[in-house]
């Protein structure tokens, strides 16, 4: 997509929703980092539905620790792959006591290195709580990136550096969200919503809905 076009891409979905936010709820940078290692292959709702009863007990990784893995998987057992994402939960938090004093540190580098923890989760917790203009490549992100035309790119790395280069600096910092919500609420995978769509015109998809 030209230059031109991807900057009126995203003033247009700036202009529908200058402040965009996740859509996951937390307290802090610490029970973001855990909302978002559970939301893997799960929905917000979903996530939402069983941090609610959990972060009103638990807002640190000492805290978390203390609950235990026995608990913390009674708390999260509606989610997808509940098991191994309470065996993350409590390695990643020990390792935040351990090491980081109990603080997420703020660094995408040193977040991948825990447990659960892949680039999309860093980026996510980067650009979220520490408001850094970081992209992170969803599902929805792929899907609306190549099928606008905006990034194409088959792996999520390659979606995710081609967005960085192409995204003018002045939209950087909420572009993850905007792209998130717009392939969650109007570009969606079995049908999307084009008659809906702010940006249909600068959309290069040509089974557009009607």
């Amino acid at each position: 997509m030209q230059k031109r076009k991807v900057d009126e891409f995203f003033g247009r979905l700036a202009a529908a929703d200058p402040e965009p936010k996740t859509e996951l709820e937390y307290g802090n940078p610490y029970t973001l980092l855990v909302a978002v290692v559970l939301s893997a292959q799960a929905t917000d709702v979903g996530v939402n539905r069983a941090t609610g009863p959990l972060f009103r007990l638990v807002d640190t990784p000492q805290k978390m620790l203390d609950l235990g893995e026995e608990r913390l998987r009674e708390f999260i057992k509606t989610i997808g792959l509940f098991n191994t994402k309470a065996k993350n939960v409590i390695a990643l938090s020990r390792i935040l006591v351990e090491q980081y004093g109990g603080q997420v540190p703020a660094d995408r580098d040193v977040l991948e290195t825990l447990p659960g923890v892949g680039r999309k989760t860093a980026n996510v917790v980067m650009n979220v709580a520490f408001g850094q203009p970081t992209i992170a490549v969803d599902t929805h992100i792929f899907r609306v990136a190549n099928r606008t035309g905006l990034a194409a790119g088959k792996t999520p790395l390659a979606v995710e550096e081609k967005l960085e280069r192409a995204v003018p600096a002045r939209w950087r910092l909420h572009a993850h969200h905007w792209l998130i919500l717009h392939g969650r609420y109007v570009c969606q995978a079995r049908k999307p919503r084009c008659p809906d769509c702010t940006v249909r015109d600068l959309c290069a998809y040509k089974a557009k809905t009607v």
